[in-house]
């Protein structure tokens, strides 16, 4: 079965390693080599062209091994798409097809994407009940769907880490209790729902987001406060928290608020995108903000005044364009009728339409521009004006498939200001010598993805010898490998997606690291002291509350409870497996002689979790250990882990 669009899978899903339009001379020219045209090619033909000429074209700028795969890939499509379109549900009604995708996607209405394919769907409507050629915006709009899909897909393997890492912070502030906690665990609830649906929250996300902000805040801070509090009746001898421990919280704190920065700023620049893409001045003050962020400077208060700023530019820029298409529609409405007039008229109603749909049409008002331009020249016959008009349409798809290949917007930037400088001087220009630019970045960015894949599978290769190990570093490894698996599954990539794969690889292999120095050193352990040595380790952290007293009560009463000389409640100070400080308890005393065996391998620092309870140790430079226990994390950080980290 043949369709009008299906020679059009081949271009959308290969046009991150060929330029579209010399995939479109490919099929044409393989088509007419086979007497039919290229919107006539069927499944059978197609595979083999894609086989042939596509595979043969690929190896120009890509890996013949990466050519043979992503060749497959397409094929695989074509065999799904023609079988789909076989089935009774099918419909041949392009416009319906694209009303559904519509519908699909209508609840991110704030979308560029989606703002577009709604005016592309006015307009379609309006020339097909006039009897017109709607091939050309039909095909426009089935990309748009399928750029939305893969929006959609990358976004919801966004979702799911922040959904992984919200449960992992919910984890660590639960037992503080209070209103916030129970609206994060009702976000948290919210998102995990969504996540199965396949549905986005972005809203929640930066809700939920928000809280944990603030409960960490609030958990580190209340340490000091905790630790600085006079009068109490369980700590008459509170000594004074020194100003080491004070700049140090303080500097965490100050992290805890770059990171949540860091994140804010990623997610205006993915909104507020079309926007800085058309003001150059914008773009450098986020750039700059970028700057502050790699140097510790950037502070969350910077990023909302960036956003009013942001927002206000955004309403103001909408209002200039509604003015500029205005200016537009009455200098087309004077020009005799064209083919490029009525084009311009398709493109200047698909433009109003995104516009009152909140969207900009940046790119459309300059390709309405420089059509008014060409059209209106004194010294342009109908002949040049379409030349220049071809050539100016074929440099603005160089800029937009530019966009989403790393590097690629600053190599052909000067080419393109060049180009264009010709054409306004009546110069033609060959926009193939920009493309063959673009394909050469294009296949080195191909080559750049099978790194990060193979990165990542090693990744998650390892991950899988150390995950029965417990603690933080492990179960946040742990997270990493579960989004480098999904992101190993995506197809090709926004620019923002292949940042985001970047930078969880970085923190993946970082921690990686961390992990097998762990898992060495509990070799290590068992190698010298025998495979029992752990699980008598382990075995003293499921003791409870019955053998330390209150040691696992709220969070700020152990907290409050501390000795003359600083020590919290529940902690000890332990030297050659003997305890100097603290009160006697079966399970301290147990790992008190491990400590000692820790010791003697070089060890350091030790954390275990068990049923009941958690531990931590660390040992000072006079060889002493500091050693404390609580019923979770929260509360471990809270009563005494400034204490133990002054080891």
């Amino acid at each position: 079965m043949t369709s009008p669009a299906l020679h059009r899978l081949p271009v959308r899903m290969l046009g991150d390693l060929v330029s579209p339009r010399a995939l479109e001379r490919i099929l044409q020219d393989a088509a007419h080599a086979r007497g039919t045209t290229s919107d006539k090619l069927d499944a059978v033909m197609l595979e083999d062209i894609l086989k042939r000429e596509v595979f043969k074209r690929l190896q120009l700028s890509v890996p013949a091994a990466l050519a043979k795969r992503r060749v497959s890939d397409v094929i695989d499509q074509l065999l799904k798409t023609t079988q789909e379109r076989l089935l009774p549900s099918f419909t041949e009604n392009a416009i319906a097809q694209l009303e559904d995708g519509a519908k699909r996607f209508g609840l991110y209405f704030d979308w560029p994407e989606a703002q577009r394919l709604r005016g592309i769907l006015g307009v379609a409507r309006q020339e097909e009940e006039a009897g017109k050629d709607t091939g050309m915006l039909l095909q426009e709009g089935q990309d748009l769907i399928a750029r939305m899909e893969r929006r959609l897909q990358e976004g919801l393997v966004s979702q799911a880490q922040d959904l992984a890492e919200l449960q992992a912070t919910f984890r660590r502030v639960q037992a503080m209790g209070g209103k916030e906690v129970r609206r994060l665990e009702n976000l948290i609830t919210q998102l995990a729902d969504a996540q199965k649906q396949g549905t986005l929250l972005p809203a929640e996300v930066e809700r939920a987001r928000n809280i944990t902000f603030n409960l960490r805040k609030q958990l580190e801070s209340s340490v000091v406060q905790t630790l600085t509090a006079e009068g109490n009746v369980d700590a008459p001898q509170m000594a004074p928290v020194s100003p080491e421990v004070q700049a140090e919280m303080q500097a965490r704190v100050l992290v805890l608020e770059q990171e949540h920065a860091t994140r804010q700023l990623a997610d205006l620049g993915r909104e507020f995108g079309p926007l800085l893409h058309a003001r150059a001045d914008l773009d450098a003050r986020h750039n700059k903000l970028k700057n502050q962020q790699h140097g510790g400077s950037l502070m969350p208060e910077a990023v909302s005044a960036w956003r009013s700023e942001l927002e206000a530019a955004r309403d103001a820029a909408l209002s200039v364009q509604r003015t500029e298409l205005d200016t537009i529609a009455a200098q087309l409405a004077g020009l005799p009728n064209s083919a490029a007039v009525q084009a311009a008229r398709l493109t200047l109603d698909v433009a109003r339409m995104t516009l009152s749909g909140g969207g900009l049409a940046t790119d459309e008002l300059r390709e309405l521009n420089v059509t008014l331009s060409a059209l209106t020249s004194p010294d342009l016959d109908q002949a040049a004006a379409e030349l220049l008009l071809e050539r100016q349409r074929e440099l603005m798809d160089v800029e937009r498939a530019a966009r989403d290949v790393p590097g690629a917007d600053m190599d052909l930037a000067p080419a393109l200001e060049t180009a264009r400088a010709a054409l306004a001087r009546g110069e033609d220009v060959d926009p193939a010598k920009l493309w063959t630019l673009l394909e050469r970045r294009m296949g080195e960015a191909a080559q750049q993805r099978e790194d990060f894949d193979a990165r990542a599978d090693h990744v998650v290769h390892e991950y899988d010898t150390v995950r029965h190990l417990a603690g933080e570093t492990t179960q946040r490894l742990g997270r990493l490998a579960d989004t480098l698996r999904a992101q190993r599954r995506l197809g090709p990539m926004s620019a923002d997606a292949r940042e985001n794969y970047a930078q969880t690889l970085a923190e993946a292999e970082a921690m990686l690291q961390e992990a097998r120095a762990e898992y060495r050193a509990a070799q290590e352990v068992t190698s010298t002291f025998g495979a029992d040595a752990l699980s008598g380790l382990l075995d003293v952290f499921d003791f409870g509350e019955g053998l330390g007293g209150s040691a696992l009560g709220s969070p700020v009463a152990t907290g409050a409870a501390v000795f003359g000389n600083g020590r919290p409640q529940d902690a000890w100070l332990v030297q050659g497996g003997v305890i100097l400080e603290g009160i006697h308890d079966a399970g301290a005393v147990q790992l008190a002689n491990l400590l000692e065996q820790a010791s003697a391998l070089g060890l350091r620092t030790l954390s275990a979790q068990g049923e009941a309870s958690v531990w931590a140790a660390q040992q000072d430079a006079q060889g002493r250990w500091r050693l404390a226990r609580a019923r979770d994390e929260a509360s471990l950080s809270l009563n005494a882990g400034r204490w133990v980290e002054q080891g």
